[in-house]
């Protein structure tokens, strides 16, 4: 299936059967049928399974769920499954879920765990460009699960140098600024 877009009948009523399933990155089993000459499916239903929304009493991590879904927008073609993806956010999401409650700064490590293996997802990941330090931690992100990463002290400046070149990888490969980016840099 990969990315499709679809309208959800009913969906903004009041009583509406699809809930919280519609919010972005919410996992959830869904119901569709799609014609064969049209560009968008119809929603029939959504079952909710799991909601980040409780992720979002912490702006930053706020933030980074919008950054998040804004990048797997940009990067994934439409109607292309893209199973590796798929665990990527999953892995990310439940990480976030265990430790960014408790220690809003883990939100850091995901967002560089998540874009680094989204390029090299997508296959455009070139040499990487950054300091000693932030090599390392890159070469321990591709190395290891985001939930047995070494413990360190996380923050808007570590491995920014690397953030931000993989930013500007992104950006080029879309060819349009990545509007969550900037928002992240200003917290």
């Amino acid at each position: 299936m990969g990315k499709l877009r679809g309208a959800a009948k009913r969906a903004r009523r009041p009583k509406s059967s699809f809930g919280a399933g519609l919010e972005r990155l919410s996992l959830v089993q869904m119901t569709y049928f799609e014609r064969e000459n049209r560009e968008l499916t119809t929603l029939t239903s959504c079952e909710l399974i799991r909601s980040p929304f409780g992720l979002q009493t912490n702006f930053e991590t706020g933030v980074a769920l919008d950054y998040i879904a804004e990048v797997t927008d940009e990067l994934l073609p439409p109607h292309e499954p893209n199973e590796r993806h798929f665990r990527l956010l999953l892995a990310v999401t439940e990480y976030l879920e265990g430790t960014a409650k408790a220690d809003p700064s883990a939100t850091w490590a995901a967002l560089l765990y998540f874009t680094l293996w989204a390029v090299r997802l997508s296959g455009f990941l070139p040499a990487l460009r950054a300091n000693a330090e932030s090599l390392a931690i890159a070469q321990e992100m591709f190395e290891k699960p985001i939930r047995e990463l070494s413990p360190r002290s996380w923050s808007r400046q570590t491995a920014a140098d690397l953030r931000h070149f993989l930013h500007r990888v992104i950006e080029e490969t879309i060819e349009r600024r990545l509007r969550t980016a900037q928002m992240l840099e200003s917290l």
